[in-house]
């Protein structure tokens, strides 16, 4: 297996040393149309968009919300998403496509190759900007240079800097920006990614990066790029998600912004959310949507824009025959290993819901099949992972090994430890606002924390701080001056004393298997599995089936 992964690796190659190894301010590059066109009468600008694809290159069952029960449709895929952006292309003079982050991360193919193997697929698709989402940073930072800097398309961020150490900041790693010509008009690209990442993900992760706050300077470059550069229109490309996306076009600093493509959160916005500087969307996940913005021009003038969430259906798009190859080609030294069936499940697996869901109910259950003995087990909020609903011969879903890797890209040693009754009210307190925070701004990009062994009731909507109503463990309330075991899994760079963010852990112990060893000795032994969420997490104030965390607008997940 190694020596077909070092073959496959030598045969792709990659192009280019890494991006932000000069200054980007030195050269912002422009899209220009190919031939240079008098805007004569009327026509028709198509911004194209996809982000959070988390490397799903293959049609995969997707969730939906109908009539107040999940319905499961085949979407996605390369070889599909291909043929559509073929399709825009064909019937429209002027394409341009983008992608907002996590394209690197969420599979097994891509861990396998460290990344590699997206990159050419990503060049095939022929996107034409792209921005670094919060998982980019998976490989670290001198790897992401590489991809990134690897793919043919210009990239941008406009708050990540390099760290040179002792807090100082140094240049960018990409331009901040980038501007498209075409048809007399010019339209700014702004990118801004997740600036939390360093504490969301494991510090190891975003080593040598500095993030900043978009507010810090995204007056500064709008100014530019409608004063400078003259832009009649400007966009905020993000990877921040929906509720911050919400909060960053209603602050003043915004002001001159018309829209706010955005990613991260999988949100499904169909119909812009108008915020006071800007329109903000954002377009699913998985490949399974293309957001697809218009812009009407006129005599040099852009007079109106028209958004639309195009589904990627697999009966509406079929395969690409020449995405189809390569994904083929690339896949193969891979393909047997990621396919074999691990496991079986009498139930659709999804990770839609915000409080509980089948996926990470599988997850717990695995860990307190190894761990009896501990009082509760915790699995991040995690929101990747397509759904699997689709049974084989055998009447049950199948699990495969790819699979394991959609749902734990990361195969992190297992962590327990001993704290306090108050310590786990504190944290979930913390853990709750990270979600539920009515400050947009404060709200993480992940679910609720997933635990088994604890029963919580609390009220979502409620004040920071004061959303627990009740703690159980074992069937008993919580006691602040108790010692309780619990286990998770390592974050890597987190302090030898930290549990899923829980500080001060004693008795800390890293066991000898990790998450995708344990996964496949439980369903070994238990498949078929029926992870039906056992209510632990008890909300007051908000159905179970809670599919968002964004309130105070007008937008439902469908």
């Amino acid at each position: 297996m190694e020596h077909s992964r070092r073959n496959f690796i030598k045969s792709i190659g990659f192009a280019g040393a890494g991006a932000g190894l000069i200054s980007p301010v030195t050269l912002m590059p422009t899209k220009t149309a190919k031939k240079k066109e008098e805007p004569v009468g009327e026509s028709e600008l198509v911004i194209l968009q996809t982000t959070d694809v988390h490397c799903q290159i293959h049609a995969h069952d997707e969730f939906f919300w109908e009539n107040n029960a999940p319905v499961f449709r085949r979407t996605g895929g390369y070889e599909h998403l291909a043929t559509y952006f073929k399709r825009i292309r064909k019937k429209n003079k002027h394409v341009f496509q983008i992608d907002t982050g996590d394209m690197y991360q969420g599979s097994e193919l891509s861990v396998k190759t460290t990344g590699q193997a997206i990159s050419p697929l990503l060049d095939e698709l022929q996107y034409d900007l792209y921005l670094p989402g919060n998982w980019e940073v998976i490989y670290g930072k001198k790897k992401m240079q590489t991809l990134l800097g690897g793919l043919n398309a210009p990239k941008v961020c406009a708050n990540m800097y390099h760290d040179l150490g002792e807090g100082k900041r140094g240049d960018h790693i990409f331009p901040p920006y980038y501007v498209w010509s075409v048809q007399g008009v010019k339209i700014g690209f702004l990118g801004y990614t997740d600036h939390l990442v360093p504490i969301r993900q494991s510090p190891n992760y975003s080593k040598g990066i500095l993030y900043t706050k978009p507010e810090e300077n995204i007056a500064h470059y709008i100014d530019v790029l409608r004063n400078q550069e003259q832009c009649d229109f400007v966009i905020v490309i993000a990877h921040l998600g929906l509720s911050q996306q919400i909060h960053l076009a209603n602050m003043d600093v915004s002001k001159g912004l018309d829209y706010i493509l955005g990613g991260d959160t999988h949100e499904r916005v169909r119909t812009p959310i108008q915020c006071k500087h800007a329109k903000v969307v954002e377009p699913g996940a998985f490949g399974s949507f293309c957001g697809r913005l218009v812009l009407t021009v006129k005599n040099g003038k852009i007079t109106k824009d028209h958004y639309y969430l195009d589904e990627i259906s697999t009966s509406m798009y079929k395969a690409d025959k020449k995405m189809t190859s390569l994904v083929g080609n690339i896949e193969k030294p891979f393909l047997e290993e990621i396919n074999t069936v691990v496991g079986y499940s009498t139930i659709p697996l999804f990770r839609y819901f915000v409080i509980e869901n089948p996926i990470d109910t599988m997850v717990l259950n695995a860990l307190r099949w190894r761990l009896p003995e501990v009082d509760i087990v915790l699995s991040n909020g995690f929101r990747f992972c397509p759904p699997r609903s689709t049974k084989d011969h055998t009447g049950n879903i199948p699990i495969t090994h790819g699979f394991i890797f959609d749902m734990l890209p990361v195969d992190s040693v297992i962590r327990s430890g001993k704290v306090t009754g108050k310590q786990i009210r504190e944290w979930l307190e913390k853990e709750l606002n990270n979600v539920f925070a009515k400050d947009a701004a404060k709200r993480f990009g992940g679910w609720v924390t997933k635990f088994n062994g604890m029963e919580v009731r609390f009220r979502a909507f409620g004040d920071e701080g004061k959303r627990i109503e009740s703690i159980t463990v074992s069937g008993k309330a919580l006691d602040p001056e108790k010692i309780y075991s619990i286990a998770a899994c390592e974050r890597d760079g987190d302090p030898a004393d930290m549990i899923c963010r829980i500080k001060n852990v004693m008795n800390v112990k890293n066991h000898s298997y990790t998450l995708h060893n344990n996964m496949k000795e439980y369903l070994k032994a238990h498949s078929p599995v029926t992870p039906v969420p056992a209510r632990s997490a008890i909300a007051l104030d908000t159905p179970e089936t809670l599919l968002t965390q964004v309130t105070g607008v007008d937008y439902t997940f469908r």
